[in-house]
């Protein structure tokens, strides 16, 4: 990895935030105050702080679906990715966009799938059987 993504975005509760992102995601919790809190999302670094989050519109043309603008993320490889599709199945995650292949047989060939924290924000994992893939045109 050359580098380290960071991302601070607001949510409007701290304890739902660590419920969902440590438990339902299994990401490690990093510093907190009592208006924020980091964790370690992918090996990257995500903060929440207390606030309203973003306004968000499905409005992201891929495909023939439109998915919600903006959003945020991570790339996973395949096994990584299906084992989260799974965990969050299994803690009743609501999806925007079920878990699902897209490109099929192109360059770019990924899994995908949209869902939402407790406080709204949009997420979208893909999964790709190598990461080298990534940026396939």
């Amino acid at each position: 990895m050359r580098s380290l993504f960071h991302l601070a975005f607001h949510v409007h509760d701290l304890e739902a935030a660590r419920a969902f992102y440590g438990g339902v995601l299994g990401c490690a919790q990093g510093r907190s105050t009592a208006t924020w809190i980091d964790f370690d999302f992918f090996g990257h670094q995500i903060s929440m702080h207390l606030g309203a989050p973003f306004a968000t519109t499905a409005t992201g043309q891929v495909g023939d679906q439109c998915v919600p603008m903006p959003h945020f993320g991570v790339v996973l490889e395949t096994a990584e990715w299906q084992a989260l599709a799974q965990r969050l199945r299994e803690h009743g995650v609501s999806f925007v966009l079920e878990p699902q292949l897209r490109f099929e047989g192109q360059p770019g060939e990924q899994w995908t799938m949209f869902f939402r924290d407790p406080s709204g924000n949009p997420i979208e994992v893909k999964g790709f059987d190598s990461l080298g893939a990534v940026f396939d045109a």
